[in-house]
């Protein structure tokens, strides 16, 4: 090296790291819906949340397995950047889930059957979720739950970086909407697929704060995620019931 010549900057072990988890968690999105469009059907099962349910919701609790395994070193220092103890409020978090999970299973089982049939006049197959059964919501239920999973990664890392809570809300607004770009791999329309990322870019806003800043968030962020799709099928059966 000649007098007065910088040294090269060497990538520091903490931006290694945060590079390294960004990898983990794209190439495990990535290679979990490449799997859900391609190998399902190689291996004979159905693509389909409310005809290959059972399948579906396997193939997801598997990715689940994996992202915990995976991420389990992140998971464990929730407590450092969040406001609150996990499960600081045993009783605030019994109620939570509990209204949370029988308000699911109502949906689903109940008012879900009871909305009007929907009068398809399109020339092209309408996405799966416009004709989702009630069965639709098990292995929907499941993937919500891995997508989460990795948003929660994915704030941890940041917030390990001692990011701004705005700043993660940006990075995580980024990459929940560009990954639903993947949508356009299920033959989903191009306005589906534009209108489901601009949504999940809003909703991948505010899920960090959820995150880090409410108690009991973790369940607010599942539920609101959850609860997109549920007006997502509610809205075809009001706007293109056959009863008018």
């Amino acid at each position: 090296m000649q007098t007065g010549e910088q040294p090269p900057v060497q990538p520091t072990p903490q931006k290694n790291e945060l590079l390294w988890t960004l990898i983990q968690i794209a190439a495990i999105w990535l290679v979990s819906d490449i799997g859900y469009y391609f190998l399902l059907p190689a291996i004979g099962a159905q693509a389909n949340y409310s005809s290959g349910s059972l399948a579906v919701t396997l193939y997801y609790a598997f990715w689940i397995g994996i992202a915990v395994i995976t991420f389990w070193p992140l998971y464990v220092t929730w407590t450092r950047y969040a406001a609150w103890d996990t499960f600081d409020s045993r009783l605030a978090s019994y109620i939570v889930w509990s209204l949370s999970f029988g308000g699911c299973i109502l949906f689903a089982a109940y008012v879900l059957p009871l909305l009007p049939p929907i009068h398809w006049k399109e020339s092209w197959d309408p996405p799966e979720f416009v004709l989702a059964s009630p069965l639709y919501f098990l292995p929907k239920s499941f993937e919500i739950l891995f997508q989460q999973l990795l948003i929660v990664a994915l704030v941890l890392t940041l917030s390990a970086q001692q990011c701004s809570i705005r700043r993660i809300s940006i990075c995580s607004a980024l990459a929940f909407g560009g990954t639903h770009a993947l949508l356009a791999f299920g033959g989903v329309p191009v306005g589906y697929v534009i209108r489901f990322m601009l949504s999940a870019a809003a909703f991948g806003f505010i899920f960090p704060y959820l995150l880090l800043r409410v108690r009991n968030g973790f369940a607010y962020s599942y539920v609101i995620h959850w609860l997109y799709y549920a007006a997502t099928i509610v809205m075809p059966h009001i706007f293109l019931s056959a009863v008018k």
